[in-house]
């Protein structure tokens, strides 16, 4: 009996670390390059009709922020363009 525990202890302590690598969340840089793509393929795609409405400048400047590294000024700006034309936001991980 004590042989089984020791063998369950042992089999925790390394599946527990591994588990945790496997969730990792995608970094800032990945998660914007995903809202990046996502918004190019779904809303501007969606704009390209008869008469596509121009593409706002704020996006332009979010897309360019996130290529820069400054994820954080342009994830907010990219989350709401999505969610404002109803698309699901990528799974950080």
């Amino acid at each position: 009996m004590k042989k089984s525990i020791k063998y369950v202890v042992a089999a925790l302590a390394v599946a527990l670390p591994v588990m945790a690598a496997a969730q990792t969340k995608m970094s800032d840089a990945d998660y914007c390059k995903a809202l990046s793509d996502k918004y190019q393929t779904y809303v501007s795609n969606m704009q390209s009709g008869r008469s596509p409405m121009p593409e706002s400048p704020d996006i332009r400047v979010a897309m360019d922020r996130c290529e820069k590294g400054d994820t954080a000024a342009g994830i907010p700006v990219l989350e709401q363009k999505l969610r404002n034309a109803r698309i699901d936001l990528p799974s950080r991980g």
